[in-house]
Protein backbone atom coordinates (compact mmCIF):
# COMPACT_ATOMS: atom_id res chain seq x y z
CA UNK A 1 0.00 0.00 0.00
CA UNK A 2 1.11 3.56 -0.69
CA UNK A 3 1.03 4.62 2.94
CA UNK A 4 3.50 7.49 2.48
CA UNK A 5 0.84 9.32 0.46
CA UNK A 6 -1.71 9.25 3.30
CA UNK A 7 -1.73 12.54 5.21
CA UNK A 8 -5.36 12.73 6.44
CA UNK A 9 -7.86 10.07 7.58
CA UNK A 10 -8.27 7.74 4.61
CA UNK A 11 -10.35 4.61 4.21
CA UNK A 12 -8.54 1.72 2.54
CA UNK A 13 -10.33 -1.27 1.05
CA UNK A 14 -8.95 -4.64 0.01
CA UNK A 15 -10.45 -5.48 -3.40
CA UNK A 16 -9.78 -9.21 -3.07
CA UNK A 17 -11.70 -9.34 0.20
CA UNK A 18 -14.51 -7.24 -1.25
CA UNK A 19 -14.99 -9.50 -4.26
CA UNK A 20 -14.78 -12.61 -2.08
CA UNK A 21 -17.56 -11.17 0.09
CA UNK A 22 -19.66 -10.44 -3.00
CA UNK A 23 -19.08 -13.90 -4.44
CA UNK A 24 -20.04 -15.59 -1.17
CA UNK A 25 -23.36 -13.75 -0.78
CA UNK A 26 -24.25 -14.01 -4.47
CA UNK A 27 -23.70 -17.77 -4.46
CA UNK A 28 -25.75 -18.18 -1.29
CA UNK A 29 -28.70 -16.41 -2.88
CA UNK A 30 -28.30 -18.21 -6.23
CA UNK A 31 -28.12 -21.66 -4.65
CA UNK A 32 -31.46 -21.02 -2.89
CA UNK A 33 -33.19 -19.52 -5.92
CA UNK A 34 -33.41 -16.06 -4.37
CA UNK A 35 -32.85 -12.77 -6.17
CA UNK A 36 -29.77 -10.90 -4.94
CA UNK A 37 -30.40 -7.15 -4.78
CA UNK A 38 -27.38 -5.76 -2.87
CA UNK A 39 -27.81 -2.46 -1.09
CA UNK A 40 -25.32 -0.05 -2.63
CA UNK A 41 -25.62 2.49 0.21
CA UNK A 42 -22.58 0.87 1.86
CA UNK A 43 -19.97 1.49 -0.84
CA UNK A 44 -21.81 4.32 -2.71
CA UNK A 45 -19.44 3.99 -5.66
CA UNK A 46 -19.97 3.15 -9.32
CA UNK A 47 -16.45 1.72 -9.45
CA UNK A 48 -17.19 -0.79 -6.69
CA UNK A 49 -20.62 -1.36 -8.21
CA UNK A 50 -18.93 -2.77 -11.30
CA UNK A 51 -17.29 -5.46 -9.14
CA UNK A 52 -20.75 -6.98 -8.62
CA UNK A 53 -21.55 -7.55 -12.30
CA UNK A 54 -19.35 -10.65 -12.82
CA UNK A 55 -21.45 -12.37 -10.16
CA UNK A 56 -24.68 -11.90 -12.08
CA UNK A 57 -25.98 -8.88 -10.17
CA UNK A 58 -28.47 -6.88 -12.21
CA UNK A 59 -30.78 -5.49 -9.52
CA UNK A 60 -29.71 -3.08 -6.78
CA UNK A 61 -31.09 -1.19 -3.80
CA UNK A 62 -30.18 2.34 -2.81
CA UNK A 63 -31.14 4.61 0.08
CA UNK A 64 -32.19 7.77 -1.74
CA UNK A 65 -33.47 9.02 -5.07
CA UNK A 66 -30.23 10.95 -5.53
CA UNK A 67 -28.31 7.70 -5.19
CA UNK A 68 -30.70 6.06 -7.65
CA UNK A 69 -29.98 8.81 -10.19
CA UNK A 70 -26.22 8.37 -9.67
CA UNK A 71 -26.29 4.64 -10.38
CA UNK A 72 -28.84 5.01 -13.17
CA UNK A 73 -26.32 7.24 -14.89
CA UNK A 74 -23.82 4.37 -14.84
CA UNK A 75 -25.85 1.63 -16.45
CA UNK A 76 -27.91 0.16 -13.62
CA UNK A 77 -31.43 -0.40 -14.92
CA UNK A 78 -33.36 -2.04 -12.05
CA UNK A 79 -33.15 0.09 -8.90
CA UNK A 80 -35.16 -0.05 -5.70
CA UNK A 81 -35.13 2.98 -3.42
CA UNK A 82 -35.27 1.24 -0.03
CA UNK A 83 -36.57 4.27 1.86
CA UNK A 84 -40.20 5.44 2.24
CA UNK A 85 -41.34 7.69 -0.57
CA UNK A 86 -40.64 11.40 -0.04
CA UNK A 87 -43.59 13.21 -1.59
CA UNK A 88 -41.48 16.35 -2.13
CA UNK A 89 -39.39 14.47 -4.70
CA UNK A 90 -42.10 13.24 -7.05
CA UNK A 91 -40.57 15.15 -9.97
CA UNK A 92 -37.39 13.11 -9.56
CA UNK A 93 -39.43 9.91 -9.24
CA UNK A 94 -41.07 10.65 -12.57
CA UNK A 95 -37.77 11.51 -14.25
CA UNK A 96 -36.05 8.36 -13.02
CA UNK A 97 -38.97 6.07 -13.85
CA UNK A 98 -38.62 7.18 -17.48
CA UNK A 99 -35.01 5.93 -17.53
CA UNK A 100 -34.93 2.75 -15.44
CA UNK A 101 -37.13 0.18 -13.77
CA UNK A 102 -37.67 2.03 -10.51
CA UNK A 103 -39.06 0.62 -7.29
CA UNK A 104 -40.41 2.77 -4.46
CA UNK A 105 -41.72 2.09 -0.94
CA UNK A 106 -45.10 3.15 0.41
CA UNK A 107 -46.76 2.67 3.79
CA UNK A 108 -49.65 5.13 3.65
CA UNK A 109 -52.66 6.04 1.53
CA UNK A 110 -51.38 9.60 0.85
CA UNK A 111 -48.20 8.17 -0.70
CA UNK A 112 -50.20 5.92 -3.02
CA UNK A 113 -52.56 8.75 -3.94
CA UNK A 114 -49.60 10.98 -4.79
CA UNK A 115 -48.10 8.33 -7.06
CA UNK A 116 -51.45 7.76 -8.72
CA UNK A 117 -51.88 11.42 -9.55
CA UNK A 118 -48.32 12.38 -10.43
CA UNK A 119 -46.22 9.47 -11.70
CA UNK A 120 -46.76 9.23 -15.44
CA UNK A 121 -44.20 6.48 -15.98
CA UNK A 122 -44.31 2.87 -14.82
CA UNK A 123 -43.29 2.21 -11.23
CA UNK A 124 -42.81 -0.88 -9.09
CA UNK A 125 -44.37 -0.33 -5.68
CA UNK A 126 -43.43 -2.20 -2.50
CA UNK A 127 -45.32 -1.96 0.79
CA UNK A 128 -42.97 -1.21 3.68
CA UNK A 129 -43.59 -3.53 6.63
CA UNK A 130 -42.38 -3.34 10.21
CA UNK A 131 -41.57 -6.97 11.04
CA UNK A 132 -40.27 -6.17 14.53
CA UNK A 133 -37.70 -3.36 14.38
CA UNK A 134 -40.12 -0.58 15.28
CA UNK A 135 -38.54 1.95 12.92
CA UNK A 136 -41.23 2.46 10.27
CA UNK A 137 -43.62 0.57 8.02
CA UNK A 138 -47.07 -0.90 8.59
CA UNK A 139 -47.27 -3.44 11.38
CA UNK A 140 -46.89 -7.01 10.13
CA UNK A 141 -50.19 -7.85 11.83
CA UNK A 142 -52.07 -5.13 9.90
CA UNK A 143 -53.28 -7.36 7.08
CA UNK A 144 -56.32 -5.25 6.30
CA UNK A 145 -54.23 -2.12 5.93
CA UNK A 146 -51.73 -3.90 3.69
CA UNK A 147 -54.55 -5.18 1.51
CA UNK A 148 -56.05 -1.69 1.18
CA UNK A 149 -52.72 -0.32 0.00
CA UNK A 150 -52.24 -3.25 -2.37
CA UNK A 151 -55.66 -2.70 -3.95
CA UNK A 152 -55.05 1.03 -4.30
CA UNK A 153 -51.76 0.40 -6.11
CA UNK A 154 -53.34 -2.30 -8.31
CA UNK A 155 -56.09 0.09 -9.40
CA UNK A 156 -53.57 2.39 -11.11
CA UNK A 157 -52.43 1.31 -14.59
CA UNK A 158 -48.90 2.68 -14.30
CA UNK A 159 -48.21 1.19 -10.85
CA UNK A 160 -47.26 -2.44 -10.30
CA UNK A 161 -47.57 -3.85 -6.76
CA UNK A 162 -44.45 -5.98 -6.31
CA UNK A 163 -44.68 -7.17 -2.75
CA UNK A 164 -43.87 -6.66 0.91
CA UNK A 165 -40.50 -5.30 2.03
CA UNK A 166 -38.86 -5.26 5.45
CA UNK A 167 -35.54 -4.72 7.16
CA UNK A 168 -35.18 -6.87 10.27
CA UNK A 169 -32.90 -4.32 11.92
CA UNK A 170 -33.44 -5.79 15.36
CA UNK A 171 -30.92 -8.52 14.47
CA UNK A 172 -28.26 -5.87 15.18
CA UNK A 173 -29.14 -5.88 18.87
CA UNK A 174 -28.93 -9.67 19.20
CA UNK A 175 -26.41 -11.18 21.62
CA UNK A 176 -25.45 -14.30 19.66
CA UNK A 177 -25.45 -15.85 16.21
CA UNK A 178 -28.31 -18.14 17.25
CA UNK A 179 -30.36 -15.17 18.37
CA UNK A 180 -29.68 -13.37 15.08
CA UNK A 181 -31.02 -16.33 13.12
CA UNK A 182 -34.03 -16.67 15.40
CA UNK A 183 -34.91 -13.03 14.85
CA UNK A 184 -34.27 -13.24 11.11
CA UNK A 185 -36.47 -16.32 10.78
CA UNK A 186 -39.13 -14.79 13.01
CA UNK A 187 -39.27 -11.72 10.76
CA UNK A 188 -39.52 -13.93 7.68
CA UNK A 189 -42.38 -15.95 9.16
CA UNK A 190 -44.22 -12.73 9.99
CA UNK A 191 -43.74 -11.54 6.42
CA UNK A 192 -44.94 -14.88 5.08
CA UNK A 193 -48.10 -14.71 7.19
CA UNK A 194 -48.85 -11.22 5.88
CA UNK A 195 -48.12 -12.31 2.30
CA UNK A 196 -50.58 -15.20 2.58
CA UNK A 197 -53.25 -12.89 3.97
CA UNK A 198 -52.86 -10.45 1.08
CA UNK A 199 -52.63 -13.17 -1.57
CA UNK A 200 -55.76 -14.88 -0.28
CA UNK A 201 -57.80 -11.75 -1.02
CA UNK A 202 -56.57 -11.07 -4.57
CA UNK A 203 -55.02 -12.92 -7.50
CA UNK A 204 -51.63 -11.25 -8.02
CA UNK A 205 -48.49 -12.87 -6.56
CA UNK A 206 -46.92 -11.10 -3.60
CA UNK A 207 -43.12 -11.09 -3.24
CA UNK A 208 -41.12 -10.77 -0.04
CA UNK A 209 -37.94 -8.68 0.13
CA UNK A 210 -35.69 -8.73 3.23
CA UNK A 211 -32.46 -6.97 3.88
CA UNK A 212 -30.30 -7.23 6.99
CA UNK A 213 -26.65 -8.26 6.70
CA UNK A 214 -26.44 -10.21 10.01
CA UNK A 215 -29.34 -12.49 9.11
CA UNK A 216 -28.34 -12.93 5.47
CA UNK A 217 -24.75 -13.67 6.50
CA UNK A 218 -25.26 -16.07 9.40
CA UNK A 219 -28.40 -18.02 8.58
CA UNK A 220 -27.79 -21.06 6.39
CA UNK A 221 -31.38 -20.97 5.09
CA UNK A 222 -32.53 -17.61 3.82
CA UNK A 223 -36.15 -18.66 4.17
CA UNK A 224 -39.36 -18.16 2.17
CA UNK A 225 -38.28 -14.90 0.54
CA UNK A 226 -37.94 -13.73 -3.05
CA UNK A 227 -35.00 -11.35 -2.65
CA UNK A 228 -32.35 -10.28 -0.16
CA UNK A 229 -30.87 -6.77 0.15
CA UNK A 230 -27.79 -6.91 2.40
CA UNK A 231 -25.33 -4.03 2.09
CA UNK A 232 -22.82 -3.98 4.94
CA UNK A 233 -21.48 -7.45 4.06
CA UNK A 234 -19.42 -5.99 1.22
CA UNK A 235 -16.93 -4.29 3.59
CA UNK A 236 -17.97 -5.47 7.10
CA UNK A 237 -17.14 -3.45 10.23
CA UNK A 238 -16.80 -3.55 14.00
CA UNK A 239 -20.53 -4.08 14.54
CA UNK A 240 -20.47 -7.12 12.26
CA UNK A 241 -17.40 -8.48 14.05
CA UNK A 242 -19.02 -8.08 17.45
CA UNK A 243 -22.14 -9.90 16.24
CA UNK A 244 -20.10 -12.71 14.73
CA UNK A 245 -21.69 -11.92 11.36
CA UNK A 246 -18.25 -11.94 9.74
CA UNK A 247 -14.74 -13.16 10.41
CA UNK A 248 -11.84 -10.77 10.71
CA UNK A 249 -10.51 -12.10 7.39
CA UNK A 250 -13.66 -10.74 5.73
CA UNK A 251 -13.22 -7.18 7.01
CA UNK A 252 -12.34 -5.37 3.81
CA UNK A 253 -12.11 -1.76 5.01
CA UNK A 254 -10.10 0.17 7.59
CA UNK A 255 -9.51 3.88 8.11
CA UNK A 256 -5.84 4.88 8.24
CA UNK A 257 -5.44 7.72 10.75
CA UNK A 258 -2.31 9.76 11.54
CA UNK A 259 -1.09 9.42 15.13
CA UNK A 260 -0.65 12.91 16.57
CA UNK A 261 -0.04 12.30 20.30
CA UNK A 262 0.66 9.50 22.79
CA UNK A 263 -0.45 9.53 26.43
CA UNK A 264 0.98 6.40 28.06
CA UNK A 265 0.11 7.69 31.54
CA UNK A 266 -3.55 7.03 30.73
CA UNK A 267 -3.19 4.28 28.08
CA UNK A 268 -4.35 6.53 25.27
CA UNK A 269 -3.31 7.72 21.83
CA UNK A 270 -4.74 10.65 19.92
CA UNK A 271 -5.33 10.33 16.18
CA UNK A 272 -6.45 12.67 13.46
CA UNK A 273 -9.73 10.91 12.83
CA UNK A 274 -12.81 12.12 14.65
CA UNK A 275 -16.57 12.12 14.33
CA UNK A 276 -16.47 13.97 11.00
CA UNK A 277 -14.51 11.05 9.57
CA UNK A 278 -15.80 7.97 11.38
CA UNK A 279 -19.30 9.17 12.37
CA UNK A 280 -20.48 8.78 15.95
CA UNK A 281 -22.09 5.39 15.53
CA UNK A 282 -20.85 2.89 18.08
CA UNK A 283 -21.22 -0.55 19.62
CA UNK A 284 -21.50 -1.63 23.23
CA UNK A 285 -19.13 -4.37 24.35
CA UNK A 286 -18.51 -5.44 27.94
CA UNK A 287 -20.44 -2.38 29.04
CA UNK A 288 -18.11 -0.05 27.13
CA UNK A 289 -18.95 2.28 24.27
CA UNK A 290 -16.63 1.63 21.32
CA UNK A 291 -16.54 3.64 18.11
CA UNK A 292 -14.31 1.11 16.39
CA UNK A 293 -11.52 -1.42 16.79
CA UNK A 294 -7.81 -0.66 16.39
CA UNK A 295 -5.46 -2.48 14.00
CA UNK A 296 -1.88 -2.05 12.85
CA UNK A 297 -1.47 -1.33 9.16
CA UNK A 298 1.54 -1.91 6.94
CA UNK A 299 2.51 -2.12 3.31
CA UNK A 300 0.80 -5.51 2.90
CA UNK A 301 -2.43 -4.87 4.81
CA UNK A 302 -3.59 -4.86 8.40
CA UNK A 303 -3.27 -7.10 11.43
CA UNK A 304 -6.02 -8.48 13.62
CA UNK A 305 -7.52 -6.07 16.19
CA UNK A 306 -5.05 -5.04 18.89
CA UNK A 307 -5.99 -6.79 22.12
CA UNK A 308 -7.56 -4.42 24.62
CA UNK A 309 -7.63 -1.49 22.16
CA UNK A 310 -10.60 0.46 20.84
CA UNK A 311 -11.76 3.94 19.85
CA UNK A 312 -12.93 5.31 23.19
CA UNK A 313 -13.98 8.91 22.44
CA UNK A 314 -14.62 11.10 19.43
CA UNK A 315 -15.01 14.81 18.94
CA UNK A 316 -15.00 16.69 15.67
CA UNK A 317 -11.43 15.98 14.51
CA UNK A 318 -10.08 14.10 17.55
CA UNK A 319 -10.13 10.35 17.96
CA UNK A 320 -9.04 9.06 21.37
CA UNK A 321 -7.89 5.45 21.34
CA UNK A 322 -7.67 3.32 24.45
CA UNK A 323 -4.52 1.23 24.00
CA UNK A 324 -2.76 -0.72 26.79
CA UNK A 325 0.63 0.78 27.62
CA UNK A 326 2.49 -2.30 26.36
CA UNK A 327 0.83 -1.85 22.96
CA UNK A 328 1.53 1.88 22.81
CA UNK A 329 5.20 1.10 22.21
CA UNK A 330 4.19 -0.12 18.75
CA UNK A 331 2.94 3.36 17.78
CA UNK A 332 4.89 6.45 16.92
CA UNK A 333 3.86 10.05 16.51
CA UNK A 334 3.65 10.79 12.81
CA UNK A 335 2.85 7.18 11.99
CA UNK A 336 -0.46 5.63 10.95
CA UNK A 337 -2.88 3.44 12.86
CA UNK A 338 -5.88 1.64 11.42
CA UNK A 339 -9.47 1.78 12.68
CA UNK A 340 -12.24 -0.66 11.82
CA UNK A 341 -15.19 1.72 12.14
CA UNK A 342 -18.28 0.80 14.11
CA UNK A 343 -20.54 1.37 11.09
CA UNK A 344 -18.74 1.48 7.77
CA UNK A 345 -21.74 2.79 5.79
CA UNK A 346 -21.69 6.04 7.74
CA UNK A 347 -17.90 6.25 7.47
CA UNK A 348 -18.13 6.07 3.67
CA UNK A 349 -20.71 8.87 3.74
CA UNK A 350 -18.46 10.97 5.95
CA UNK A 351 -15.24 10.49 3.96
CA UNK A 352 -16.87 10.45 0.49
CA UNK A 353 -13.90 8.73 -1.17
CA UNK A 354 -11.45 5.95 -0.38
CA UNK A 355 -8.61 3.98 -1.91
CA UNK A 356 -7.74 0.35 -2.58
CA UNK A 357 -4.68 -1.39 -1.18
CA UNK A 358 -3.21 -1.00 -4.69
CA UNK A 359 -3.52 2.77 -4.53
CA UNK A 360 -6.56 3.17 -6.79
CA UNK A 361 -8.74 6.11 -5.75
CA UNK A 362 -12.45 5.35 -5.43
CA UNK A 363 -14.89 8.27 -5.50
CA UNK A 364 -18.50 8.10 -4.36
CA UNK A 365 -21.81 9.75 -5.01
CA UNK A 366 -21.11 12.70 -2.75
CA UNK A 367 -17.56 13.43 -3.91
CA UNK A 368 -17.18 16.73 -5.77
Amino acid sequence: MQLDNIVTPTMIIDREKVTANIARMAEKARSQGIRFRPHFKTHQSTAVGEWFRPYGVKTIAVSSLEMAAYFAGHGWEDILVAFPLNLRQLDLVEALSARVRLGVLVESAPAVEALTSRAAQHLDVWIKVDSGSGRTGIDWRAGERALELWKAVSACSHLTPRGLLTHAGYTYSARSADEICRRYQEANQRMLALKMEVESAQSLPVEISVGDTPGCSLCAELGPVDEIRPGNFVFCDAQMLRLGACRFEQVAAVVACPVVALHPERDEALVYGGAVHLSKDYLIEDGLTKYGYVVLIGETGWTGPLEGAWVARLSQEHGVLHIPRAQLDRLQIGGLIGIIPAHVCLTVSALRRYMTTNGEEITTLYWA
